[in-house]
């Protein structure tokens, strides 16, 4: 007996209020992305002697470069989500068409996975960076002790 597989979607209607609201709240948590991502650059500046050292090198520039990704990639999604949600009218004029209004639910299911998988990535990004840093500031930490015996 053969079993078939079958791809079942669960769809949850999305109403145009809910849709706004959704891309306020992303544009607010990638505008604060993009300012936390500020600090992060000079956070990176302040410990840039400690980063380039060998036994931090590799995992420093892998974060760094994570970091110029993620940053980019956070422009592009504030573009996108102000279009996203500019293109709402689309839902609320009053014209009936459902081919359009069809494209842009589908869309937003589509950023609303983009989105959680950004944010999922930028934390891991986050943790990432801290934990380096923090292991850096023990070993300034260490060091003057040392040196002050």
């Amino acid at each position: 007996m053969k079993t078939t597989q079958t791809s079942t979607k669960y769809v949850e209607w999305l109403s145009a209020e809910t849709m706004h609201k959704n891309s306020i709240e992303w544009l607010s948590d990638l505008e604060f992305m993009k300012n936390e991502q500020l600090f992060f650059d000079d956070l990176i500046k302040s410990y840039t002697l400690q980063l380039i050292d060998s036994k931090h090198f590799k995992e420093s520039k892998t974060i760094i470069d994570t970091l110029s990704k993620l940053q980019k990639k956070t422009d592009l999604l504030i573009k996108y989500v102000k279009t996203h949600k500019n293109d709402l009218k689309i839902m609320v004029d009053g014209i009936d068409q459902p081919k359009e209004e069809a494209d842009y639910k589908n869309e937003h299911r589509r950023l609303i996975v983009e989105i959680n998988d950004f944010i999922i990535e930028y934390r891991v990004l986050k943790t990432t960076l801290f934990s380096l840093i923090k292991s850096i500031k023990k070993e300034i930490k260490q060091s003057r002790l040392l040196s002050n015996k």
